[in-house]
């Protein structure tokens, strides 16, 4: 590269670049068989251009618990012009779905609980895929109670919010956070430089 960066510099540049749709096209082969290879750029301009993308990801990434809560727009159940007595079970959440049926699946809606369906769900913020799902529908998949079969313990996503966090509508809350992140996500990866290597 011949110009002077920190490991800094150099671990942002790898993150940015590992975001890169034309990194991941280019050696999906290899992506799925082995450790990532990483390529040097040809110009220093394009390195930090991937770093400071990097180094935008990896405070967005980290930081997603403190991300701006996205807009969302109620269907109903909007809690401000709700007189919600029982927060806890105004805001529980049993499983999260989509509006629509299986074939017609409406993933601009989400069905919340049974008091709470939010909508106008922007479809950009399911391009920020992480391990082959989007990350809405990681926090979807998560945000739940299920009990395990064999060992019948119950995994409540609801005494989290309640007893750790203190917030009944931590789950919804995570999930507008996770829209503001994959929408952020996407603009910043849509802006990394072309893939210039040697």
């Amino acid at each position: 590269i011949g110009q002077n960066f920190t490991k800094e510099d150099l671990f942002y540049y790898i993150y940015g670049l590992l975001h890169s749709p034309e990194y991941r096209e280019r050696f999906q082969n290899n992506l799925s068989k082995e450790l990532p290879r990483i390529p040097a750029v040809k110009l220093f301009e394009d390195f930090m251009a991937f770093s400071k993308a990097g180094r935008k990801l990896g405070e967005l990434h980290t930081n997603y618990e403190s991300a701006d809560l996205y807009p969302i727009t109620f269907k109903e159940g909007d809690p401000k012009q709700k007189n919600i007595s029982n927060p806890k079970s105004f805001y529980r959440v049993e499983k999260m779905k989509y509006a629509g049926q299986r074939q017609n699946v409406d993933k601009a809606t989400v069905i919340y609980n049974n008091s709470i369906t939010i909508e106008n769900i922007p479809m950009e913020a399911y391009e920020y895929v992480v391990n082959g799902k989007s990350a809405l529908d990681w926090v979807m998949e998560r945000q739940t109670v299920t009990t395990d079969k064999e060992s019948g313990i119950r995994n409540d996503a609801n005494d989290y919010a309640n007893e750790t966090m203190n917030n009944p509508a931590h789950p919804l809350e995570l999930f507008q956070r996770i829209i503001t992140v994959s929408l952020e996500t996407m603009k910043i990866i849509k802006d990394l430089p072309k893939l210039e290597i040697d």
